[in-house]
């Protein structure tokens, strides 16, 4: 049922209102103090969901600030919003597409209100699937063949955006040791050179990883692919080492690549939600088939959950609402997320994307300038690294700072070695450490047990304290699977298009992505050719790069 405060702005909502009051009432309250006053708090304010656990007892909330919570999501008829996304409307609708990522991984149709979703779809992929696993298993049993009669033994992905993103983090995260599987994604010439310079092109394969298939770094970079094989095997016989994921196989077959070796891409995908399309298939090889539908069926728990769990028990619903929270009325800008995790190191780049281009938007679905803060600026890196670097504005810093940490608690083969155990503890007394503090009574106290004169210690202390109060999530995985990575995936997948929804933005188009594209192919052509009517910076940093390139031809002759 709609409710019928959607016509409202958010800002005009009642429920925005009461929680606009209620955090005059709580912010000025420490996490210390709701920890004193309810022994419990861990229990009420923690989910277990598929393989995940989400502690969120250390976000600056109570159980008042989460009915308010709720009661903005169904102000924003947020029931409504997962019903059409799961039925396939065109929710996406500045380009009038749905956005339908979860039947990538459906295992069988959703029932919406007893009517089944979605068939078509599963069908489309459930075959595109099949077509990924032959390939996939002929490659890593060593019988895919180049055109010298070599075996492949090195895939190289070429793409960009979400068509390296996430098969990047993914494969980086639970790749075994069958088959090498690099990434290249920069237009940047060192980045294909450095991918290759070790390779053998007889025993390399390349996909290119384009929805369109008019990626300007992604064909850049798939002539440079062209080249360097041609250079050994001949330029008419590159074509059997390469492989294309996209929905424009015409553009595909142009280049140079065979139908049947093009995997479509549906159009009702987008690029930042299509690691479990044909996009995941330099994953697919980097894990095997297998694994790969392990993801899957991780993320497909997490869709499951989502679609079905009431708000007060759904955990990406509840993510997404502390989040708004923390942005919209705690005041926080950005979002550090810290996986205690080494495979996990490329999730921070991975999320960025997935939630700045989602909801970094200034206008609503209609068009109207918001007068609210959209998505934060999300960084992080793999802990205990960032310990030794950006944790010190954390704890003495100016700036509120909302963090994620993701912990793994076992190894990968299931293990714990001493060196995990330590892994782990660090990520606990991080988010200990950050929520309780140093007071200056504690400070001058810890100097005094040192040795130190009173008077020293006096004039130090102030340098130790920490104010403490600092939210933060703990989300921890038995170990880091690929079914535990799909569940985390589609967490924030669902956190985020929630957050989209609530906040009125359009989270599945990027125009503004779009804009910068269209002025790099402006600018190319006419700084190749030393015209063109710019600003005067750009105009006088061309004239430089122009003076430069001058200088270096005249002093090589």
């Amino acid at each position: 049922m709609t409710n019928h405060t959607t016509h409202l702005t958010l800002t005009q909502t009642p429920a925005w209102h009461a929680l606009q009051a209620h955090c005059a009432q709580l912010s000025p309250r420490h996490l210390n103090a709701l920890f004193a006053e309810d022994p419990q708090r861990f229990e009420k304010f923690a989910l277990p969901q598929a393989g995940l656990l989400f502690d969120f007892s250390k976000q600056r909330v109570t159980q008042e600030t989460l009915q308010h919570l709720i009661k903005l999501a169904e102000a924003r008829d947020l029931t409504g919003f997962i019903r059409r996304m799961a039925t396939g409307e065109a929710i996406n609708t500045t380009e009038n597409r749905a956005a339908l990522h979860i039947a990538l991984r459906a295992q069988s149709p959703f029932y919406i209100d007893g009517v089944p979703a979605l068939a078509a779809q599963i069908q489309e992929v459930s075959e595109t699937r099949q077509r990924m696993r032959a390939i996939v298993d002929k490659i890593r049993s060593g019988n895919q063949i180049g055109a010298s009669g070599a075996s492949i033994r090195h895939i190289v992905n070429l793409g960009v955006g979400g068509s390296d993103l996430g098969p990047r983090m993914a494969a980086f995260a639970l790749a075994d040791q069958v088959i090498d599987v690099r990434f290249v994604a920069n237009i940047d010439p060192a980045e294909f050179k450095l991918a290759v310079r070790d390779l053998n092109p007889a025993e390399t394969l390349f996909i290119v990883s384009s929805k369109t298939f008019t990626t300007q770094e992604t064909l850049a970079n798939a002539q440079a692919a062209r080249d360097w094989l041609g250079a050994t095997l001949g330029n008419e016989k590159t074509g059997a080492h390469f492989l294309a994921a996209t929905n424009n196989v015409k553009a595909a077959v142009a280049f140079g690549i065979a139908p049947d070796r093009c995997f479509p891409l549906p159009e009702w995908v987008g690029g930042r939600y299509s690691l479990w399309s044909a996009i995941g298939l330099p994953l697919a090889c980097a894990i095997g088939m297998d694994a790969f539908e392990e993801l899957l069926a991780g993320a497909a728990d997490m869709d499951t959950h989502f679609i079905n769990a009431p708000f007060a028990e759904n955990m990406p619903v509840l993510m997404a609402l502390i989040g708004i929270w923390n942005i919209n009325f705690l005041g926080a800008t950005s979002l550090a997320v810290i996986p205690y995790a080494h495979r996990l190191g490329l999730l921070p780049a991975y999320l960025q994307q997935l939630d700045m281009e989602s909801n970094g938007k200034h206008v609503t679905r209609e068009g109207q300038p918001v007068d609210y803060a959209t998505a934060p600026i999300v960084w992080g890196s793999a802990g205990t690294v960032g310990q030794h670097a950006f944790h010190q504005l954390f704890y003495q810093g100016t700036h509120l700072t909302p963090i994620d940490f993701i912990v793994p608690v076992n190894e990968q083969d299931g293990k714990r070695s001493a060196n995990q155990e330590a892994l782990v503890a660090n990520a606990l007394a991080q988010s200990a450490a950050l929520m309780k503090g140093k007071s200056l009574e504690e400070a001058h106290a810890e100097l005094i047990s040192t040795g130190l004169d009173a008077e020293k210690a006096a004039q130090l202390a102030p340098h130790l304290t920490c104010a403490g109060n600092q939210p933060s999530s703990t989300l921890l995985m038995s170990a880091l699977t690929p079914r535990t990575l799909g569940n985390l995936v589609a967490l924030y997948e669902h956190k985020v298009a929630v957050q989209g929804w609530i906040w009125n933005v359009n989270s599945f188009d990027q125009f503004g992505v779009e804009y910068g594209k269209k002025m790099a192919r402006e600018i190319l052509p006419k700084m190749l050719a030393g015209v063109g009517d710019f600003d005067c910076s750009t105009k006088s940093l061309l004239a430089t790069i122009q003076n430069w390139n001058t200088k270096k031809t005249t002093d090589n002759n």
